[in-house]
């Protein structure tokens, strides 16, 4: 007997042969009568390759070592230049180091293998993440990638040159984004939110592909391997900072000029330094193992929706258009009718008017770029009459959208004249100028019928904005502004004024006394002197104007006015 599933061993005959075993039929062969149905194995199925295999499987072999000795120096670099506490020219000279370093790894390809004696290398066929995509989203155009790269620097560089730390933020936040753009690229926004996920994997998968490469033979160009290279540096910068402590004790003028060089040598400088080479080391690992071998984000596009039946998009967007057209129609009223019109028919000013509905229309312009989107995905194009009504109805909503866009910026015009500038007000400004730029964007889709590069214009001209903001110095505009409001009026908030950054003591100035003494008392008081690293030009020019108009004498500040 055998036990269900084993293999049946072959009885002896009768003359001591062994009867031969079953006849395995051959494929679509029925089995013979008596004969036994073979067990069929289990199919294996293939595996389906998951998303790091097919779209991002990383530099093949190891880090080459002038990609590792750049990383390294950058490193050391950027650690020892940056400024925590207040933006300056630190964070500019790390800035271009880590991309001087990044473009050193994109420009360093592998060597090529070679084969062994007596094969025949045969190239793999090209695959989704290997073939040559020039411009495309996972390889990007090296123009795509100077433009990206160079927004970043011109972000970073907005510390040295301006000393609104609020400003610096916001640069430092559009940096982030701009960086990842020049390492992974994204064209669509699904694949733009993908790209924002990949640097803090590729400092992870980066590890291994680095320590391959510390222990790789390969040597550099002076033919001594890299792991006695790096060893040399630390020496070398070990050295460094020793006999400089020692002769910075040892000479006043010596010690002054390295002051601003080297970093903080006590326990806490010691630690943050530490931190700073641990984050800004990793962070360029990833970096550097992006662009060796950039992702393939090309297809990564949502699902095309359902397309909508013609009188389903029509008719909401139909009454839509026609609100909005008896909207602008009132804003034109009030526009051509002023003040006058606006206390006869509401009983409020016309400040009060332009204060109660900014909001309100900046949040009808973001929203209705989410209609314009999503209608433009579900409208049907497939005949001329449809696509001559995509761009009718949308067309029209886009061109009142824009009458929109400048009531709301005339309302904060207006706002602004009445009860001052500030930081909000002028920020939220900005943004609404920059939803103009993006209705026009939109019409030019909208003509068209292509959208594929907007998802790119939309953050370009996002960085164009901001960067326009940082060109007109807005806590020295918001100061002028005040200060001339003051003249007019009398009525200022030197609260809030004397909260602003070194950016506003230029215009602050011009305020007679006492009230330029309140104005200027505490940002006179929080301007210490920089270090090399934390230079600024706007801080610095700060110091002149206090230099020229010392501000030393201790008032009763007079109360605020209204705001």
């Amino acid at each position: 007997m055998t036990s269900p599933g084993s293999v049946p061993v072959p009885a002896p005959g009768p003359t001591g042969t062994q009867i031969p075993p079953t006849v395995r039929p051959g494929p679509g062969t029925p089995p013979a009568a008596g004969q036994l149905q073979p067990w069929p194995p289990a199919p294996v199925l293939p595996r389906r390759p998951s998303f790091t295999e097919r779209r991002w499987p990383g530099p093949a072999g190891a880090a080459r070592p002038l990609v590792l000795a750049a990383l390294t120096t950058a490193t050391v670099v950027g650690a020892s230049a940056l400024t925590v506490v207040r933006p300056g020219l630190g964070w500019l000279v790390a800035a271009l180091a880590g991309v001087a370093a990044l473009g050193t790894a994109a420009l360093s390809t592998a060597p090529p293998s070679t084969p062994a004696p007596n094969t025949t290398a045969t190239p793999a066929p090209p695959t989704a993440a290997t073939a040559a995509r020039p411009g495309a989203t996972g390889a990007p155009g090296r123009v795509a990638q100077v433009l990206w790269a160079a927004a970043t620097i011109a972000l970073v560089a907005v510390g040295t040159v301006r000393a609104a730390g609020w400003l610096f933020v916001l640069c430092l936040i559009a940096a982030a984004v701009t960086g990842t753009l020049a390492l992974t690229g994204g064209r669509s926004p699904l694949g733009m939110l993908v790209a924002a996920t990949l640097p803090p994997a590729a400092t992870v998968r980066a590890l291994p592909w680095a320590v391959r490469g510390l222990q790789s033979r390969q040597s550099s160009a002076s033919g001594v391997p890299i792991g006695r290279i790096l060893t040399s540096l630390a020496i070398s910068a070990g050295l460094l900072v020793l006999f400089g402590l020692l002769f910075s004790s040892a000479d006043a003028v010596f010690a002054d000029l390295v002051t601003g060089l080297l970093p903080d040598v006590s326990s806490v400088g010691v630690f943050d330094w530490l931190v700073r080479l641990l984050l800004i080391g990793g962070g360029l690992l990833g970096g550097a193992f992006l662009v060796s071998r950039p992702p393939d984000l090309e297809g990564l596009r949502p699902k095309a929706p359902r397309t909508a039946h013609r009188l389903e998009w029509i008719l909401p967007l139909g009454m839509l258009v026609a609100l909005f057209a008896v909207f602008v129609l009132v804003q034109l009223t009030v526009l051509f009718g002023g003040a006058g019109h606006v206390l006869r028919t509401s009983g409020l000013t016309y400040a009060q008017y332009a204060r109660g509905g900014f909001w309100q229309l900046l949040a009808v312009s973001a929203l209705t770029l989410l209609v314009i989107a999503v209608a433009a995905r579900r409208a049907p194009k497939a005949t001329r009459a449809d696509r001559l009504l995509v761009r009718v109805l949308l067309g029209a909503l886009t061109g009142l959208s824009l009458v929109i866009v400048a009531s709301a910026l005339y309302r904060m015009q207006v706002y602004a004249d009445a009860y001052g500038a500030t930081r909000l007000r002028l920020v939220v400004a900005t943004i609404e100028l920059w939803l103009g730029l993006l209705f026009v964007l939109v019409g030019v889709a909208v003509v068209r019928l292509r959208a594929d590069w907007l998802p790119r214009l939309v953050i370009g001209t996002a960085v164009v904005a901001l960067l326009g903001l940082a060109l007109v110095n807005p806590d020295r505009l918001i100061a002028e502004r005040n200060v001339d409001r003051y003249l007019q009026t009398g009525r200022l908030d030197v609260g809030y004024l004397s909260g602003l950054s070194a950016d506003a003591v230029p215009a602050l100035v011009r305020l007679p006394e006492p009230v330029r003494v309140c104005a200027l008392g505490q940002i006179a008081a929080e301007l210490p002197r920089d270090g090399l690293w934390a230079t600024n030009l706007g801080r610095e020019r700060a110091r002149r104007e206090l230099a020229s108009t010392p501000v030393t004498a201790r008032v009763d500040c007079p109360g605020t006015g209204s705001w």
